[in-house]
């Protein structure tokens, strides 16, 4: 068996190409699965800056096969030619596919270095895989280690643990930008082309964020992160649009109002301070001519937040007077790493992986030395059994236990350790001293 990853991400690719790859995604493992028997196990990881898909291959030669089936798939999706597909996607093997989810896993591939929502969305992946029947023994494994690196990171680093995040980062920029003391009217910094302000200095000292109306769109785990960001912010007004009629629940679940289905969601942007949208519909919720009819009178700024990767809110919207828009693309431009801790927690997560690889080892290459421990005392035990008058407690038979297994211990003992280290000449050199160890005879004992 060998693993294999199939990464896309921000770090590659422009966010318009992640989007159109993640078309239907989650319906691309089953169908990679079902496809080749080469495939034993798919599980996906998408979020709004990434796109991968972790298979277990059933023979490191059959990993083209596994490739060609992805990029069917996904192609059948997206709208791009397979071939494309295979170059979009980077494929990582064994050892570096593991320690690539570790570091996904603790953040140190995100946007914002140590963001906190990625290491929910890894645990998120692999439930849903088991709720497709898509996962198998290595793939549960590798998931639960990559958790288990993400929460070691966390605590020998301290990364994240600022509240860093994605959203963190949007609404320090949306800051920016929002009017001061709740006051309305007031101008709207000059902004770039990502709308964030040109400089530090030209923004804001900071909004009043207990008198921000907020219009919060969408209903997932990125509204839930959203909503309760802005809590931590002071922001008290926020009302709830869903797309999908779902935002009742969300609402009162979280202590909030909810936008009834078929309500004005323009009339409601246009009494907004800021909106954030995270629904991830298809199509834009916020066209820029819808908007601009909608603040045809408006008197107060607008700051919109879109941290949908299909984009929920038309980036044009950028053009309309009195409105700054921060999308994922400022939150890539503006986030900066957390330098001090960076190089320990790469270390902490290379360790991890390290320690992934070699029990994966260990497991794999396990069989053959049961099988030969399996060969000596089971044959013992059967040769015991076949003695008419003996019992299998008696001393005699205890002191022929005894040896055997002191005669198996030492090769079994070098056989896991040449596993763990990847020694293959060191396993093959134990697993020949363990063939060569013969069925103890039994001499059958007076009475």
């Amino acid at each position: 068996m060998v693993l294999l990853s199939l990464v896309a991400s921000h770090h590659d690719l422009d966010l318009a190409v992640l989007e159109r790859l993640q078309s239907d995604v989650q319906a691309v493992g089953r169908e990679v699965v079902a496809a080749t028997p080469a495939v034993t196990g798919a599980v996906v990881l998408a979020t709004c800056n990434r796109f991968e898909l972790y298979l277990d291959v059933d023979d490191t030669a059959h990993t083209p096969r596994a490739r060609r089936a992805v990029a069917k798939a996904v192609a059948a999706r997206s709208g791009y030619a397979p071939d494309a597909v295979v170059e979009h996607l980077r494929p990582l093997v064994g050892g570096d596919a593991s320690e690539h989810l570790f570091a996904v896993a603790s953040g140190l591939e995100s946007m914002v270095v140590g963001e906190r929502e990625i290491a929910g969305q890894v645990r998120r992946a692999l439930t849903t895989a088991r709720r497709d029947g898509t996962t198998t023994s290595t793939l549960e494994a590798l998931f639960q280690a990559a958790s288990r690196a993400s929460r070691a990171v966390e605590a020998a680093t301290g990364l994240g643990s600022t509240g860093r995040s994605v959203v963190g980062v949007a609404l320090d920029l949306a800051a920016r930008t929002l009017p001061r003391g709740g006051a309305t009217g007031a101008a709207v910094p000059a902004v770039d082309g990502s709308g964030a302000p040109e400089t530090a200095a030209e923004a804001p000292d900071g909004a009043d964020w207990q008198a921000v109306r907020c219009v919060l769109i969408g209903t997932g785990s990125y509204a839930g992160a959203s909503l309760a960001a802005l809590k931590a912010r002071g922001v008290r007004d926020v009302r709830v649009f869903s797309p999908s009629g779902r935002a009742g629940q969300f609402a009162a679940q979280r202590g909030v109002t909810a936008l009834p289905a078929g309500a004005d969601l323009l009339a409601e942007v246009a009494q907004a301070d800021l909106v954030v949208a995270c629904s991830g519909a298809a199509g834009a919720v916020l066209g820029v001519e819808a908007l601009a009819a909608a603040r045809r009178t408006a008197q107060r700024p607008l700051t919109v937040v879109d941290l949908a990767l299909r984009h929920d809110v038309d980036p044009d919207v950028r053009t309309l007077p009195g409105v700054a828009l921060v999308s994922l693309q400022s939150v890539a431009e503006h986030a900066p790493a957390e330098h001090a801790a960076l190089q320990h927690a790469r270390d902490v997560v290379e360790r991890a992986a390290d320690d992934f690889e070699a029990d994966r080892r260990v497991r794999e290459w396990d069989p053959a030395v049961v099988a030969e421990r399996t060969r000596v005392l089971g044959g013992l035990e059967a040769a015991l059994d076949a003695l008419p008058d003996a019992s299998p407690d008696d001393a005699h038979a205890r002191s022929l236990r005894r040896r055997a297994r002191a005669q198996l211990h030492g090769p079994t003992v070098a056989a896991r350790a040449a596993a763990r280290a990847g020694d293959a000449a060191g396993y093959a050199r134990a697993l020949a001293e363990l063939a060569a160890i013969e069925v103890p005879a039994v001499v059958p004992t007076r009475g």
